[in-house]
């Protein structure tokens, strides 16, 4: 399958930079070890996905029969309620029950980043100190957008101020466009950016500009940027950006972990090899086949997939065999 323009691109004009280094010799990336973060988001974090039975309950056995191959893997801290956690499918005691559930397994020196954001300000506000009591370390607050005509960037800054001023824990922002119809504005973000109790973004939009500006802008702040897609998580990294939170790393957890440490050790030419390998399989279970695709991936790796609620549905037979086919083709099965 070609790999399309725009996700390659950015990634070839983000590893030119680095040609410079004198043959043989690494350089490393100073901005992904600034002191002086409130909350250290640098690594990998796994938006989980939810397992459910096959009546359509959460599946708690499951979860944690996840969670206990998850720590062994070298994960900055974990991502539930995400997009890939079916978080709009489930209902208010659960998404408490699988933050709760997620904290008792998981070690303490990982973070917990738990999605909290709602449609409007006071719900968001009462669910972030709801995650807070659950375990939640971090809250990840997607931006609102039923009325997205209406969020303008005024509209945006006081939404997320509101709510980072009521937050026990801090806040993460969550920019989604693929899912939400809605950019969280550059302006936006480096207004916010500046409030002590917002710590950082999560980018799922895949412009690499946007990123490396957000970085350039935010360098005096306590502000972190995340890649929300291993498509272009390298690319991020030579532009600043502190790590990632990918659905891939639900299924390939080790090699985006190693592909984090490749580029911490500026081992660029490695680091590139292992990014390309990592492009289609993550395409495959993000926009091309999404949650019933990742799900499918996940059971062929070890883990629990399962269904998903409706009105999600299975792949039928010829997308599995496409997926399965994207994955072996790259190496990984």
């Amino acid at each position: 399958m070609a790999l399309s323009t725009h996700l390659t691109s950015p990634l070839r004009h983000a590893l030119a930079a680095l040609h410079w280094a004198a043959p043989g010799q690494c350089r490393r990336l100073s901005t992904l070890s600034g002191p002086g973060h409130t909350v250290d988001l640098r690594g990998i974090f796994p938006p989980l996905a939810t397992p459910f039975s096959a009546v359509q309950d959460v599946d708690y056995v499951q979860l944690e029969g996840n969670l206990r191959r998850y720590v062994s893997i070298p994960f900055r801290g974990l991502v539930v309620l995400g997009s890939n956690g079916e978080y709009p499918c489930l209902a208010p005691h659960e998404r408490l029950d699988v933050v709760r559930c997620v904290r008792q397994a998981l070690p303490r020196d990982r973070l917990l980043l738990a999605g909290s954001g709602c449609e409007s300000t006071q719900a968001t506000i009462k669910l972030t100190v709801s995650m807070a009591e659950a375990g939640a370390d971090v809250v990840l607050v997607v931006t609102p957008c039923y009325y997205r005509g209406a969020m303008t960037s005024t509209a945006l800054v006081q939404h997320y101020t509101e709510v980072a001023d009521a937050s026990p824990i801090p806040v993460v922002l969550y920019s989604v466009p693929a899912n939400t119809g809605l950019d969280l504005p550059l302006e936006a973000v480096l207004t916010l950016a500046q409030h002590p109790n917002i710590v950082g973004i999560k980018d799922s939009g895949g412009d690499i500009s946007r990123m490396g500006l957000m970085v350039h802008k935010t360098q005096q702040e306590d502000f972190q940027v995340l890649a929300g897609s291993a498509s272009f998580l390298m690319a991020s990294y030579a532009l600043g950006a502190s790590g990632g939170v990918c659905a891939l790393a639900n299924v390939l957890g080790d090699p985006l972990c190693q592909l984090d440490r490749l580029c911490r050790e500026g081992s660029w030419q490695e680091a590139r090899n292992l990014q390309h390998r990592l492009i289609e399989p993550n395409m495959a279970v993000t926009r091309r086949f999404g949650i019933p695709g990742l799900k499918k991936a996940m059971e062929w790796f070890g883990y629990y997939g399962g269904p998903c609620r409706p009105p999600l549905a299975p792949l039928s037979p010829t997308q599995v065999e496409e997926l399965r086919s994207t994955f072996s083709t790259n190496g990984w099965l």
